[in-house]
């Protein structure tokens, strides 16, 4: 899948906007933060271990990884890359 044309990290709103040229998809960093992909993450949530995210969790930066992006958060939070593939899948679940 391609990398989108535009990404925006609108920290003031709390905001991600992954621009593609058929869709524009807009997450909540808390929400990105408590979909993360990473090992640690997606075992404690097939455990059904609840993971709570802060409301006001923002992400810090924005690093490109050639498949997908790597999201540092404010809590410190680093470890997931987040596949082009994986962010549509997330961003049209949310759209229903």
């Amino acid at each position: 899948m391609a990398a989108p044309s535009a990404i925006r990290n609108q920290r003031g709103a709390g905001q991600l906007v992954l621009q593609w040229a058929d869709a524009e998809l807009v997450f909540s960093h808390a929400r990105l933060r408590g979909a993360c992909p990473c090992s640690q993450c997606r075992a404690a949530r097939l455990q059904g271990r609840l993971s709570l995210v802060s409301a006001d969790v923002h992400v810090e930066q924005v690093v490109m990884q050639g498949y997908g992006v790597q999201l540092l958060f404010s809590d410190g939070h680093e470890r997931g890359i987040y596949p082009w593939q994986y962010l549509r899948d997330l961003g049209q679940s949310l759209q229903l």
